[in-house]
């Protein structure tokens, strides 16, 4: 039985490329693609691929966020994160969410092939480029985590915050996260108090840095 895709990349050139290379494969089939993190999780859950395959930086939902929400669905399906950096930040956040596998966009088409047959075993699947990171990262780990949007914010704070650096009204992100503008209002003034900020420019350098988006 074939190994069921989903590619979720918000570039549709790195997703019919993706698809090229997949598709050359007996084993392997596409069954849906996504161009957004909120997307990419209703997607998942709709066509129960076996494997998706998340560009860490879309729009709306960052892929570290989405990885969370897609290994908990019930059919469990893999994720192999996408990327164009080796930061030990994007890295560990992406394991920590749950990721199976992270490979860079410069390599992707060398070794998704070998990285989805990896994680479909069972096993872990890194880049060489970022395998060293992975190393160095839990070395330099001490007794108290980092500090970082990961730790100090909810997942629904972190939604949140993504959608407010990327300029959404909080209208807008009231209705795409389904929920009211006083929640979203109360949500932004506790991620102000939690962070120590004072100013949409402040948040937005802040999910920047931390890797929420990538404005």
């Amino acid at each position: 039985m074939a190994i069921k895709i989903m590619l979720a990349d918000d570039h549709k050139m790195i997703r019919d490329g993706l698809r090229a290379l997949l598709e050359k494969q007996r084993n392997m089939e596409i069954v849906a693609e996504a161009a957004d993190g909120q997307n990419a999780v209703k997607t998942a859950r709709q066509c129960r691929p076996d494997v998706c395959v998340l560009d860490i930086g879309m729009p709306e939902l960052n892929g570290i966020d989405a990885t969370r929400q897609i290994v908990k669905l019930p059919h469990k399906p893999k994720v192999i994160g996408l990327s164009m950096h080796a930061d030990r930040r994007y890295v560990s956040q992406m394991l920590k969410a749950g990721a199976s596998g992270y490979i860079l966009k410069n390599s992707a088409f060398g070794e998704l092939v070998q990285a989805i047959t990896t994680v479909m075993k069972g096993d872990v699947y890194l880049s060489p480029a970022v395998a060293e990171t992975v190393v160095d990262d839990y070395r330099r780990v001490a007794k108290n985590e980092e500090s970082s949007a990961y730790t100090l914010l909810s997942e629904r704070e972190r939604e949140v915050l993504q959608q407010i650096a990327e300029g959404c009204s909080t209208k807008d992100i009231a209705a795409a996260l389904s929920i009211s503008v006083k929640t979203i209002e109360t949500h932004r003034r506790q991620i102000m108090e939690k962070l120590k900020m004072h100013s949409v420019a402040e948040l937005t350098k802040y999910a920047v840095k931390e890797g929420l988006t990538q404005l």
